[in-house]
């Protein structure tokens, strides 16, 4: 069965994230704008089936330019200050994905215990 992406949709997983993109037949000159035009770029991420595996990229290889993932290089700089230990943005990400979808999977099955405290 193949992965879920951020929207729900089934993604691929053959080939590289990039592959699945939704910016792949955008103008390049979309995703690296300044200002206003940073904001057209950002609303193509927020529906892409490989949103988080994008900004992972971005972050884990301190890219300067443009937006990844949703984000702008400003908003990753901070992003990346504000959590200077993470050593893995991609299994930091990965990780917080597998935790929401198990939450939402607890959400939907009223029966479901939750975990004791200890």
């Amino acid at each position: 069965m193949p992965e879920r992406g951020e929207d729900g949709t089934g993604v691929r997983t053959d080939g590289h994230w990039s592959d699945h993109t939704a910016c792949r037949a955008a103008d390049p000159e979309e995703l690296f704008a300044d200002g206003a035009g940073q904001n057209r770029s950002k609303a193509i991420c927020f529906g892409c089936p490989v949103r988080t595996e994008c900004l992972a990229h971005a972050l884990d290889n301190r890219v300067e330019h443009g937006v990844w993932g949703g984000m702008t290089k400003r908003e990753r700089r901070a992003l990346l200050r504000r959590r200077p230990t993470v050593t893995s943005w991609r299994r930091l990400l990965d990780t917080a994905r597998q935790e929401h979808r198990a939450d939402i999977g607890r959400v939907a099955d009223p029966g479901a215990r939750l975990p004791e405290a200890s």
